[in-house]
C-alpha cells in the first residue's frame, strides 16, 4: 500500500470514528430522551382503572404487607434496576456533573431494556458525598430489584460498592468495576487462544488503576494470571513497593497498595513505556486518546502481542496504529471497530439471570460464569478480529443469564430455584419481547424515523 493510499484509509477510518458523535448531536435533541414509561397491562376500558388503581389495588397491597416477598409477584420490582450516578467520572469526560451525565445513564437504561429485557431507571444524584449516595440507594431499594452504580469516581466507588453490598437486601453492582472486568476477562480468554498463549504464563501490563482496571486485574488474577508477572501503571508510573506516595496513603488507596505489594515482582520502575516493554498483553483503561499509547511502545512488546485500548470515547491508541506496530489482537470499547470489549455485552445478561433467580448479590464467581459463557458463545468463529460475540448475536445474553443464575444457586445467594433451561427460555422470551416491541414501534411510527 502506498503512502497516499494509506493516508486515504486513515482519513476514512478517522471520519468513521467521528461520525457517532456528530450523529448524537442531531438525534439526542430530536428524540428528547431515549427511554420512556410504557404500559404492560391491558386497558380495555376505564373500568380497568379500578383494578390497576383504587379500589382494586388495595388487595395486592395487603397481600404484600402480609408477605413482603409477594412484591416480586405483584409489581415490576422483579425486573427493575436503578442506574445510579453522581456524574463524577462519566466515560472519558471526568466530573461533568449529574445533569451532563444523564444522557449516559439513559443510554444504559436503553441497553438494559433492548439487550436484557430489564427496565432500567436513570437516577442522577446531586451529591458527591459517598455516605449520602449510600443512604439514598438504601432508601430507594424497596422499589427496585437491583442497583447499577455507574460513573462514580475512584476511590469512593470502592467504598460505596462494598458498603452497599454489605447492607442492601437487593443486588448492587458497579458496572465500571464488575461489568468491565467480566467482559475484559472474556475477551482476554479468547485473545490468548488466538495467539496461543496461556493465562498463567503471560505478562500483562494494566494501563490505568481506576475502578475498571482494579476490578479487571482481580478477575484476571482470579482466572489464573500470575500477579507477580504483571505490572500496573497509574498517572505517576509503575506500581510497586517503591511507591512511597501510595504507602503513605494506603488507608485511602487500599486496592492500589495491595496491587503494589502483589504485582511487579521484578521491581520495575518508570512510566508507561517501561511497563509495556516485554509485555504479552496491554489492557488500557486510562484516559481518552488517541496518542496516550505510542505505537513505538507497542513495538517493544513480546511477539504476538494483545492490546486492549478501551478508554472511552476514544481509545488510547487507534486500532490500525497498534496493528501496524505489531499487535496481533487489538480491541477497543467501541462498536465501530472489531473486537468491542464493552460492558454492554455483560450487564444486560448478568442482571437478567440475577433478577430471574432473585439473587441477593452478584459475586466474582457469577462474573466468572458470565465471562465463560460469553467467551464460549463465539465458538469456532474466533479469530484475531472476532474474540467476542457482538451485540447482534443476542443469544449471548440469555446464555449469560442462565450461567449466572446457575452459579447464584450453586453458591447459595439465589432466592428462587430454576433449571438452566427454565432460565434460558424465560430470558430468551423476555429479551425477544423487548427487541420485537422496539421494532414494532419503529415500524408503526410510534418511534419516528431518525433524520440521519
Amino acid at each position: 500500500m502506498s503512502n497516499e493510499q494509506k493516508k486515504v484509509t486513515v482519513e476514512e477510518l478517522l471520519a468513521k470514528a467521528k461520525k457517532p458523535a456528530a450523529d448524537a448531536m442531531v438525534l439526542h435533541p430530536f428524540y428528547r430522551g431515549k427511554v420512556e414509561t410504557a404500559l404492560k397491562c391491558t386497558v380495555r376500558s376505564f373500568d380497568d382503572f379500578a383494578i390497576w388503581y383504587t379500589p382494586g389495588v388495595a388487595d395486592p397491597c395487603k397481600a404484600i404487607e402480609a408477605d413482603p416477598e409477594l412484591v416480586y409477584e405483584h409489581t415490576n420490582k422483579w425486573n427493575t434496576v436503578a442506574v445510579v450516578s453522581d456524574g463524577t467520572r462519566v466515560l472519558g469526560l471526568g466530573d461533568i456533573g449529574p445533569k451532563a451525565g444523564l444522557p449516559v445513564m439513559e443510554g444504559k437504561a436503553l441497553l438494559y431494556k433492548y439487550l436484557g429485557g430489564v427496565d432500567g431507571v436513570p437516577i442522577m444524584l446531586d451529591t458527591k458525598d459517598p455516605d449520602a449516595i449510600i443512604e439514598t440507594v438504601l432508601l430507594l431499594q424497596p422499589g427496585f430489584g437491583g442497583v447499577n452504580l455507574e460513573d462514580i469516581s475512584n476511590p469512593k466507588c470502592f467504598y460505596i460498592l462494598d458498603t452497599l453490598r454489605e447492607k442492601a437486601e437487593i443486588p448492587v453492582w458497579h458496572d465500571d468495576q464488575q461489568g468491565t472486568a467480566t467482559v475484559t476477562l472474556a475477551g482476554l480468554i479468547n485473545a490468548l487462544k488466538v495467539v496461543g498463549k496461556k493465562m498463567s504464563e503471560v505478562k500483562i501490563t494494566f494501563i490505568g488503576t481506576g475502578a475498571s482496571n482494579v476490578a479487571c486485574s482481580r478477575l484476571i488474577f482470579g482466572w489464573g494470571a500470575d500477579p507477580a508477572k504483571c505490572c500496573m501503571v497509574d498517572s505517576k508510573g509503575i506500581l510497586g513497593k517503591h511507591r512511597k506516595d501510595l504507602e503513605m496513603r494506603k488507608a485511602e488507596y487500599v486496592d492500589k497498595w495491595r496491587l503494589c505489594e502483589t504485582t511487579n515482582a521484578e521491581g520495575r520502575e518508570g512510566q508507561m513505556p517501561d511497563a509495556i516493554k516485554g509485555a504479552d498483553v496491554v489492557i488500557a483503561l486510562s484516559k481518552s486518546g488517541p496518542g496516550v499509547i505510542n505505537p513505538e511502545w507497542i513495538k517493544t512488546m513480546n511477539k504476538d502481542a494483545v492490546v486492549f485500548a478501551c478508554a472511552n470515547p476514544v481509545p488510547e491508541i487507534w486500532p490500525w496504529e497498534a496493528k501496524e506496530a505489531g499487535a496481533v489482537v487489538v480491541a477497543t470499547g467501541r462498536s465501530d471497530f472489531p473486537n468491542q470489549v464493552n460492558n454492554s455485552l455483560g450487564f444486560p445478561g448478568i442482571f437478567r439471570g440475577t433478577l430471574d433467580v432473585r439473587a441477593k448479590t452478584i459475586t466474582d464467581e457469577m462474573c466468572f460464569a458470565a465471562a465463560e459463557a460469553m467467551a464460549n458463545q463465539i465458538s469456532d468463529k474466533i479469530d484475531a478480529e472476532h474474540i467476542l460475540p457482538n451485540m447482534d448475536d443476542w443469544e449471548v445474553f440469555p446464555r449469560e443469564a442462565a450461567a449466572v443464575a446457575m452459579k447464584a444457586q450453586e453458591i447459595g445467594v439465589a432466592g428462587k430455584k430454576m433449571t438452566y433451561d427454565e432460565v434460558y427460555e424465560q430470558a430468551r422470551k423476555i429479551i425477544k419481547r423487548s427487541r420485537d416491541l422496539t421494532q414494532m414501534m419503529m415500524k408503526e411510527g410510534f418511534i419516528p424515523e431518525a433524520p440521519v
